[in-house]
């Protein structure tokens, strides 16, 4: 049985790691119940535009229910004040207050939103999630800062304080850094905000955490965002897919 520090590896072929997540389903249909989906990564990789077209696949079950698509920060009251603060280059916050700040928004949009949708049997699919904070606030900080969180103290926090509703699947898009700093760059006021201002290296280290969350957490699960945007949402279906099969899905909707 893999365990929850187990090293995961990328499979030749179909753009996830190496984790055993069985066969892919050729439609959403094929399985009951709500999804919650995070879909993950570093500024750049696609997440909008791959949270987009899982929507609209999600969408073609049977249930009728109509997908609830949410950002982070964002979503709520809470979350897009926060977001408003983030953006704002001359609001200087220290990692672990940011840390503090992105758990508690999160665990507002699970109260407010994801509880109430699965509830409702609706499928949710979040842009953002634990992997942005773990590998945007932890990892080793630099020796004058205080208040950042080890790696084990930041994922006690972030499970115990916006652990459930635990998502069934967790989708890391990843891109090789050079590639998605420079898409960032090229959006519409990109490179203006706190993250995206720190260059590439910033930019490295951040996609460092998103692989080393990976390799932590069972569920999660790197998808190679490197091809054209079809590529990549196929294999963010097959991942959806092979997850929820093997059953990695079982009372993540409802538990810790």
């Amino acid at each position: 049985m893999r365990g929850p520090y187990d090293r995961c590896t990328m499979t030749p072929g179909d753009g996830t790691t190496g984790k055993d997540l069985g066969a892919p389903l050729g439609a959403p249909s094929d399985r009951q119940g709500p999804m919650f989906v995070v879909l993950d990564g570093i500024d750049g990789c696609g997440k909008t535009t791959q949270a987009g077209r899982l929507v609209d696949w999600l969408k073609t079950r049977d249930h009728g229910a109509e997908p609830l698509h949410l950002r982070e920060p964002g979503s709520t009251v809470l979350g897009e004040r926060l977001r408003e603060m983030l953006l704002e280059p001359s609001v200087q916050i220290g990692r672990g207050t940011l840390a503090l700040l992105f758990a508690a928004a999160r665990r507002q949009t699970l109260e407010e939103l994801v509880a109430p949708a699965l509830s409702e049997g609706r499928d949710v699919v979040i842009e953002r999630f634990h992997a942005s904070t773990f590998a945007y606030q932890g990892g080793p900080p630099p020796l004058d800062e205080v208040g950042a969180f080890a790696e084990p103290k930041l994922l006690e926090l972030l499970r115990g304080w916006a652990g459930a509703p635990a998502p069934t699947h967790e989708i890391v898009l990843d891109i090789d850094p050079e590639d998605s700093f420079a898409r960032a760059l090229a959006r519409e006021g990109g490179g203006a905000d706190r993250f995206e201002s720190r260059g590439l290296e910033f930019q490295q280290r951040v996609a460092r955490g998103m692989r080393r969350y990976v390799d932590l957490v069972p569920t999660a699960v790197l998808v190679n965002a490197r091809g054209d945007e079809d590529e990549v949402a196929q294999g963010v279906r097959d991942a959806v897919s092979r997850a929820w099969v093997t059953g990695l899905h079982a009372g993540g909707a409802h538990g810790h």
